[in-house]
């Protein structure tokens, strides 16, 4: 599905490509020397090719650019939470910005796009894992509605101590009796590619 841009270079959010991928491993380079994610080493491009290529048809990964064309500013994508089946309708989100693009609102936008796709195919709940401490993060996720379900101590060693995690959960839909498995991606846009565009469109008229 494309998207359309405006002619200026103002940042724009669509669909994450394959091409994308240098762009994302430039972004995520910097984290890996932090607690904030629990990788250890460098995270090629082929690397992300295989993660995206391992889930993008069903779950939603978005990018935002500076311009039609332009570098990365962040990105956004959700995977799954659990492999087991009971788990099919959970989803577990991460989103990672550019140095220049922090405190500029561009997280929550992008963020706020992604988790509206995953309402509208139908998951019922949405998890984030923050590495504590991270202000910035925990302060996004507080403000798109994420609530606190419990801190997992010491969950993994790296740069040097023991860090602990929190579990942040927001309720997407109503969990039924009889729930729907959620649509894969693809098929969600193929049959409602006017509805997503309009989405994709609504997120990029917020940004300022």
């Amino acid at each position: 599905m494309t998207t359309p841009h405006s002619n200026n270079s103002r940042p724009l959010i669509r669909f994450a490509t394959l091409a994308d991928m240098d762009e994302i491993a430039r972004i995520y380079a910097p984290y890996v020397a932090t607690p904030i994610t629990f990788d250890e080493g460098e995270v090629t491009p082929a690397d992300f090719r295989q993660r995206f290529e391992a889930t993008r048809r069903q779950f939603p990964w978005l990018v935002i650019e500076q311009g039609e064309g332009g570098h990365l500013l962040g990105y956004a994508y959700a995977h799954p939470q659990h492999e087991r089946e009971a788990y099919q309708w959970n989803a577990e989100t991460s989103i990672y910005l550019d140095a220049d693009a922090c405190g500029r609102g561009l997280g929550g936008i992008l963020y706020d796009a992604l988790l509206e796709i995953l309402r509208l195919q139908g998951y019922t709940t949405a998890y984030a894992l923050v590495t504590l401490p991270n202000a910035a993060s925990e302060k996004l996720h507080d403000s798109r509605g994420f609530s606190h379900m419990g801190t997992q101590r010491t969950a993994g060693f790296t740069c040097g101590a023991w860090r602990d995690v929190a579990w942040l959960v927001k309720p997407l839909n109503e969990c039924t009796p009889h729930p729907t498995p959620p649509v894969a991606l693809d098929e969600y846009i193929l049959c409602h590619q006017d509805q997503v565009a309009q989405l994709i469109a609504h997120a990029n008229e917020r940004i300022r």
